[in-house]
């Protein structure tokens, strides 16, 4: 699992310049070939200077962005200030199941008062150093997610999940949601995209072994009742408070359930 997106925080270069333009401009008249060639390295080198941009940003990021498409994953470590708003205390002990688990458990661990674990529903291949220790310490596992959860009912405070249900038939979301919902003793928010949504390739990587199912927000609420999960109406009525004082507009849809009491 090579997948690995940032989202570079530092200017590039005084002023907003970008390296290598003025180059470029002085050689354009006498050289077209030689100018082709300059951009395509200061393209080359723009690239690899996002990748190693700071402020606490993962190299993950970047991938996505410049990939094109809409992550949820990505989209869970933008919404956890908002998150954080319109749950409160119940952020304390979180499980995010999906893809990229790492770059989410880091990203929650660094938040006060917040403990965090992760399941990654694919094989936890060729990461980084980072994501080696937190599997080390048993804070990520990889698990199938259509089988049941190795954790106690109400482990966990809340568990966000995203770019995982997407893959599912109703034959295994029928198995897959009542597990989340079982071992969460606050809540279940899930992040899903939206039909004819482009996708990033980090989700199209699939082990799942069949393309995303992008449902409408009304396909998910008549399964919701189907299968007798509430709606957290309070939980949703403060994360749209929170967005919306923060100007912040979700690229994907965010559901937010009951837990099984």
């Amino acid at each position: 699992m090579s997948r690995r997106p940032v989202n570079p925080s530092r200017r590039i270069g005084d002023g907003g310049s970008i390296p290598f333009v003025g180059v470029v401009q002085a050689k354009a008249r006498s050289s077209p070939l030689l100018s082709v060639a300059l951009v395509l390295v200061g393209t080359i080198l723009l690239v690899c200077y996002a990748f190693s941009g700071s402020g606490g940003a993962s190299s993950k990021e970047a991938v996505i962005k410049l990939e094109g498409g809409v992550s949820c994953t990505y989209e869970v470590q933008k919404a956890i200030p908002i998150l954080k708003k319109a749950y409160g205390d119940s952020m304390h002990k979180v499980l995010h199941v999906g893809p990229e688990t790492c770059s989410v458990v880091s990203k929650l661990l660094k938040e006060e008062d917040t403990e965090a674990w992760g399941v990654e529903p694919y094989d936890l291949e060729d990461v980084d150093a980072n994501c080696k220790s937190l599997v080390s310490k048993g804070i990520v596992r990889a698990a199938d997610i259509k089988f049941p959860l190795p954790y106690r009912a109400k482990s966990f405070s809340l568990v966000i999940v995203s770019d995982a249900l997407d893959y599912l038939s109703p034959k295994y979301l029928n198995r897959t949601l009542p597990e989340l919902a079982r071992v969460s003793a606050d809540g279940v928010i899930i992040f899903s995209g939206y039909p004819g949504q482009q996708r990033a390739k980090v989700a199209e990587l699939s082990k799942f072994g069949r393309p995303a199912k992008l449902r409408s927000s009304s396909w998910w609420i008549r399964y919701f009742v189907q299968t007798s999960l509430e709606e957290n109406e309070a939980a949703s009525k403060k994360f749209e408070q929170a967005s919306l004082k923060r100007s912040y507009k979700p690229e994907c849809q965010v559901f937010h359930l009951k837990s099984y009491h």
